[in-house]
């Protein structure tokens, strides 16, 4: 089921599956900033990462000695999440441990997430509670991808992402196979903010940073439409189509994870990057969408 939120200048739609975005419209001209799902290219549009970032070796890990399997990414896209508040421009989208999701993760949680539109922005807000009586590990992340070009008649690289401010960003070097490995190197950038987008540069896949600023903005040098993502507190940042494509989106990715060390098997009470939740507790992060 789908559910729409607006306000003066902006309209967004959202399922009930995942709670994955489905739309970002200017509400002045109805253009469409959100990639619209072709699978020719990525099925999804702007899909949700709990509670893995990533992808696990051989898709299983361990945990006190007994062995899980889990799909890249986690379980919550494929999860019904039930709306549990509403109004025109916020609405609340709350999951809560079942059979499913306990099969494949023995942690009893209560995730919600939040979108609420506050002028041009679309805040996205994270909570997740423990509601087990033991320490719960996870991973939370954004995958959002934009239309680029964003107008008619100009190509993908016509386009570049600028960070908000310079900063000493690093890559992180991921195996053939999409798993970390221990290596970063400088991430080159013009002026010390600026990455101008090109389609190869996806031939091995995604784009991972880290110690960066904390807001991009994907930006035209023909237009003055913009995507800016703000992800204060998040560690790390990728950037991503379909590899080895002339694929027209972007996708800005927020993660407060990652996949799994190049041939290690992960122990989930080991695994690094993950946030550790006492029971009880609760957790909230938050990454916003600006348009313009």
């Amino acid at each position: 089921m789908l559910h729409t939120i607006e306000n003066e200048q902006l309209k967004v739609v959202i399922e009930e599956k995942g709670a994955q975005l489905m739309s970002i419209q200017t509400k002045a001209d109805g253009c469409e900033y959100l990639w619209q799902g072709d699978k020719t290219y990525w099925g999804d549009r702007a899909i949700l990462l709990f509670p893995i970032c990533g992808r696990l070796v051989e898709g299983k890990y361990t945990y006190k000695g007994k062995e899980y399997e889990m799909s890249i990414h986690g379980f919550l896209r494929g999860q019904h999440l039930a709306i549990t508040s509403k109004t025109d421009t916020s609405a609340t989208f709350t999951l809560s441990a079942n059979e499913d999701t306990l099969r494949e993760y023995p942690f009893h949680f209560m995730y919600q997430i939040t979108y609420t539109l506050n002028g041009n922005k679309l805040e996205t807000r994270i909570c997740v509670t423990n509601t087990g009586t033991e320490t719960m590990p996870f991973a939370v992340g954004g995958h959002p991808g934009f239309n680029v070009p964003l107008v008619k008649g100009e190509s993908f690289s016509d386009y570049y992402v600028e960070f908000s401010e310079k900063a000493p960003i690093k890559k992180l070097i991921l195996s053939d196979t999409c798993f970390m490995t221990p290596d970063k190197v400088d991430f080159p950038l013009e002026e010390g903010k600026i990455y101008r987008l090109h389609h190869d540069m996806f031939d091995n896949d995604a784009i991972f940073v880290t110690d960066m600023a904390e807001s991009v903005s994907l930006k035209s040098t023909k237009s003055e439409k913009s995507v800016t993502v703000s992800y204060p507190g998040f560690p790390y940042l990728g950037f991503w189509h379909k590899p080895k494509t002339e694929a027209p989106y972007l996708c800005i990715e927020p993660w407060h994870g990652l996949p799994s060390d190049e041939g290690v098997v992960d122990d989930l009470d080991t695994k690094h990057d993950m946030v550790r939740l006492p029971a009880g507790l609760y957790w909230e992060t938050q990454f916003d969408i600006a348009i313009q």
